[in-house]
């Protein structure tokens, strides 16, 4: 059984989820609190799974590996059920292009460490770090909506089923919500993720459906 240490609030973790659950894929699951005795992610223990103290972690038997997207093309390509990435190349292309824009450029400027050293040596309080995410969730989320806008309408960002271009956007629509961003006007975004999130695969994936979930 594949093993995942992850962390309920965790947007890169959220993406893990979803991937599994849409595979139907059973795992042991270990939560590693990101705020719990200075950052569990901090420990020597779980910087010898992962030395840039990040979740998620994914092991089956010897084998180990890092970062969300990587985990999720593994999975894909390893695991029956649905296809998460187009077999067509270009389309395979434009995916983890959209991909990317979140995992790679949005979500980075929010992460938790990110904000603690903004909080720590520039001496931004809560407003301004709330501030700070907004900025960038609704830039990368509005560019999201124009790269949609340059193809045909489909039910799900790229066709008719989920990919990983949905698994991307869906915890990065939470986040918007979390940090009270104003996306309403971005309507493919807000279609595309309604449709996602009324499908069990998401609708189990959320933060507020896991066992270390918190108030």
């Amino acid at each position: 059984m594949i093993k995942v240490h992850g962390y309920f609030r965790s947007s890169s973790a959220y993406r893990l989820r979803i991937a599994l659950n849409l595979k139907g894929v059973k795992t042991d699951f270990t939560s590693v609190h990101l705020r719990k005795d200075g950052g569990q992610q901090k420990t020597p223990a779980f910087r010898a799974l992962n030395p840039q103290a990040l979740v998620p972690v994914v092991q089956e038997g010897d084998f180990r590996l890092t970062q969300s997207l990587a985990i999720i093309e593994w999975l894909d390509e390893t695991q029956p059920g649905p296809k998460l990435m187009p077999e067509d190349p270009n389309l395979r292309a434009q995916v983890r292009a959209f991909a990317q824009v979140i995992a790679c450029d949005v979500h980075p400027l929010q992460n938790l460490r990110v904000l603690d050293y903004l909080k720590a040596n520039f001496e931004a309080d809560q407003a301004a770090l709330d501030a700070w995410c907004g900025r960038w969730i609704r830039d990368g989320l509005a560019a999201c909506e124009a790269l949609l806008e340059q193809g045909p309408e489909h039910p799900f960002c790229f066709g008719d089923h989920p990919s990983l271009a949905d698994i991307c956007l869906v915890p990065q629509v939470f986040s918007a919500a979390r940090f009270g961003v104003d996306i309403a006007d971005l309507q493919r975004i807000n279609r595309i993720s309604s449709a996602c999130e009324a499908l069990p695969a998401f609708a189990q994936a959320h933060p507020k459906n896991q066992p270390d979930r918190e108030d």
